[in-house]
């Protein structure tokens, strides 16, 4: 399908795997609106984009992982203030209702608007710090010895 038509609401619940109720009522009640085409009243279609597909996506797994609605609503809001539209530039990490957002080198509690914000250490960078520095340490000992041995 043209990416610049959109998918009609059916489709759109058939590919995120929800029912065209629940994508009805997300829409009705300014969850995820179409931005394509909104239901302007009687006989009109919703058109959903790719992007609203992913969000829509994104709400399902959140639900599916045992959020209430409610609070999928603050999780969905707070996502988007940080990684504005593209959501898919982050991840989201679930332990019970707790949701935390891993945006690059940062933890944010979306579920507490922002609160307990957290520094993540890239394990990866620590390695090679540690590589560098035995690195410049071995080449400083060996230094040290050819300058010994040459004085002795």
């Amino acid at each position: 399908m043209d990416q610049e038509q959109g998918h009609s609401g059916t489709r759109a619940a058939q590919i995120v795997g929800i029912t065209y109720r629940q994508l009805d009522y997300w829409a009705r009640t300014d969850l995820v609106r179409p931005s394509i085409a909104d239901a302007s009243g009687s006989g009109s279609r919703r058109r959903y984009s790719y992007q609203d597909l992913l969000e829509l996506r994104m709400i399902k797994n959140l639900l599916d992982a045992g959020i209430r609605l409610e609070t999928v609503r603050d999780v969905f809001a707070n996502v988007r203030s940080y990684v504005g539209r593209d959501i898919t530039a982050a991840n989201l990490v679930i332990s019970g209702t707790q949701v935390v957002l891993c945006n690059g080198e940062e933890l944010v509690d979306v579920v507490r608007r922002g609160q307990g914000v957290l520094n993540v250490l890239p394990l990866a960078n620590v390695k090679s710090e540690i590589d560098e520095a035995m690195a410049v340490t071995e080449m400083s000992a060996r230094r040290s010895h050819t300058v010994a041995a040459s004085t002795a």
